[in-house]
């Protein structure tokens, strides 16, 4: 998927079976949703290759969510640039979703998937506290500025520090977002929190109100001064 992810998982005896298996669905997934392979699935679609028909049950799912997506952020998440297709500000939330599903499947409660610093938590970690989880500073990444302590829930950032502009507002496609650069959003898994992230941050500074009116959503946003802005619950979340 062109980013690095781990897992952890807190259980005696582990099976590296386990790994292997949510690995290998990652690598399915980049195989079929990857804008930059010439074969994925995605990109035949874009070339033409394939017909609406014809698309797998994944890619079924991931247009029919996408759609949903727009629907509830007032087309601020629009999967279609000009006349291709990018489904990416959906599919790494839902695969780290359904990664975090297999595990549960094989009896695992205690556990976190972190795909490009996008995460879904379970249970407890080590220590038998809830996992902490840094938000990077977007200015100088190697800085963590707040730490959250989240159990059975997902966080993700949206932003331009490590990528730059990435994610656009499809109401002016051809304008950089340039009020924001940080805004993170926790919510009740990583498919949900990631999602309404992407299409938050495409609206620039009012994203933060759109993460606000959801419920079981709190998100932290910073802009391009550096002044942070917190919905009212996300304070809760902060150990440090």
């Amino acid at each position: 998927m062109d980013m690095p992810i781990t897992i952890e998982i807190v259980y005696k005896n582990i099976s590296k079976k386990i790994f292997d298996k949510v690995f290998a669905y990652f690598k399915y997934i980049d195989n079929k949703f990857s804008i930059y392979k010439k074969n994925s699935e995605i990109t035949r679609i874009n070339n033409g290759a394939f017909k609406k028909d014809k698309y797998s049950s994944d890619m079924k799912e991931v247009f029919k969510l996408s759609e949903k997506t727009k629907k509830e952020t007032n087309g601020y998440f629009n999967i279609l640039r000009g006349d291709k297709f990018d489904p990416s500000g959906l599919v790494k939330g839902w695969a780290i979703y359904n990664a975090a599903k297999i595990l549960l499947k094989e009896g695992m409660k205690n556990f976190y998937v972190d795909a490009g610093g996008d995460i879904q938590a379970y249970g407890k970690n080590r220590q038998e506290q809830k996992w902490r989880v840094g938000i990077r500073n977007p200015f100088k990444i190697e800085e963590i500025i707040k730490t959250v302590a989240i159990e059975n829930k997902g966080i993700a950032t949206s932003g331009i520090s490590i990528r730059g502009q990435h994610i656009y507002n499809p109401f002016s496609p051809q304008k950089s977002i340039t009020e924001i650069v940080s805004l993170t959003v926790i919510g009740p898994n990583i498919y949900e929190a990631d999602r309404f992230a992407t299409a938050a941050f495409s609206m620039g500074n009012k994203g933060i109100n759109f993460i606000d009116n959801l419920k079981g959503f709190e998100g932290y946003m910073i802009d391009k001064n550096g002044i942070a802005t917190l919905t009212n619950g996300f304070e809760g979340y902060i150990i440090k």
